[in-house]
């Protein structure tokens, strides 16, 4: 395994919204600051967050995605081809419906310079060099979830997409295209190290919700899995050798609500051959999430990030069941190969999920702490 896939321990990437980033969030929604205004305060509190995550301990820094409403849709909106509207309905979690907003395809996908993650990462750059002794990673929603987003969100959208794109092979065609370029755009302005966020696996594996996902009945579960994967790598072809490229694998984050369950089994020959993939960030903080099997899927010389401390729920893991279930974990691929991080984001939405920000860095504690002691 070469050098650029050890981190030993990590985070998924967003934090908790600062008080005062909510409020100026508030004030441009109703239209009482404008655009530079709501700016200057994010770029003011990414300035406070990153010294933070290097004196709590993290390698890898990230601006806590506080430029973004959402994980992935923020991404979709920039774009060429996709509008941002408002859908009949969010998406639905296990007890809780989110925001309606949604992605609409009203022209064919293009990628321009000046995407505003490539804007986003200039600045986290910028503010972790000024810290020093960090690297710093870009986090974006895996092509595939765009894919996924633009063919099976509800009736309405789903004919957009079929007005623009009636072959949906063309559709991912120009899904992997504006995702390859969108890479290399961030590579060419100093990126290193890029996460893809992704749903669609832990959808996938949920043997209730998959259909949802076959495009009318006219894909087996193993049609979608295999078109996922193609997707996913075809944007990933050609980029350079010394970009380090990981996957972070969910069943959904909202307000510490979830949408997917089920074990990674029915996707596992799939996801975890993805080619150009150097480390796999996976949920395991509960019964939910299925056991470690399905990681003896995971080639040796890839990093397997286990996702054992929750950041839905403030409480604190027992340190000593952590190393348990690493250890567990190595049964199916090695401890030498492994890491341990939170499962998911604190906010993969700017709602945040129901924990401190006290809290949240006691997790990130317990996750470095736990990790030394494995680790060394």
């Amino acid at each position: 395994m070469s050098e650029k896939n050890l981190l030993r321990y990590d985070i998924v990437g967003s934090f908790l919204r600062p008080a005062e980033l909510k409020e100026a969030r508030a004030k441009f929604a109703a239209g009482k600051i404008d655009q530079a205004e709501l700016k200057r305060v994010e770029d003011e509190e990414i300035r406070k967050l990153v010294p933070k995550e290097k004196a709590a301990g993290l390698k890898v820094v990230t601006d806590g995605e506080f430029r973004r409403s959402y994980w992935h849709l923020d991404t979709f909106w920039g774009f060429g081809g996709v509008d941002h509207v408002q859908a009949e309905h969010g998406y639905f979690f296990h007890g809780e419906e989110t925001r309606r907003d949604a992605a609409k395809v009203v022209g064919k996908l293009t990628y321009e310079p000046g995407h505003p993650d490539v804007e986003a990462f200039k600045f986290l750059k910028e503010v972790a060099d000024e810290v020093g002794g960090v690297a710093v990673r870009q986090s974006i929603p895996a092509p595939a979830q765009l894919y996924c987003e633009l063919i099976c969100r509800n009736d309405e959208l789903i004919a957009a997409t079929d007005a623009v794109y009636p072959d949906h092979a063309e559709l991912a065609k120009d899904v992997s295209k504006v995702y390859h370029d969108l890479i290399q755009d961030l590579y060419d302005h100093g990126a290193r190290d890029v996460k893809l966020d992704d749903c669609t696996w832990g959808v996938l594996c949920d043997d209730e919700f998959w259909p949802a996902f076959s495009e009318g009945g006219r894909l087996k579960r193993e049609e979608i899995l295999q078109l996922y994967k193609e997707i996913n790598e075809n944007a990933l072809v050609g980029l350079p050798a010394d970009l380090r490229v990981s996957t972070h694998i969910c069943r959904g984050n909202y307000d510490s609500h979830w949408a997917a369950q089920g074990g990674y089994a029915p996707a596992a020959p799939y996801v975890f051959k993805e080619k150009g993939i150097d480390a796999f960030y996976l949920e395991f903080d509960d019964d939910r999430s299925g056991g470690f099997e399905p990681l003896k899927e995971v080639p040796a010389d890839k990093e397997v990030v286990l996702g054992l401390v929750t950041s839905k729920k403030p409480d604190l893991e027992d340190p000593e069941r952590l190393k348990e279930r690493i250890k567990e974990a190595g049964e199916f691929h090695p401890t030498a190969a492994s890491a341990l991080s939170t499962q998911c984001g604190f906010a993969s939405t700017e709602e945040g999920n129901h924990l401190t920000e006290d809290q949240q860095w006691a997790k990130i504690k317990l996750v470095i702490d736990t990790a030394k002691e494995v680790w060394g």
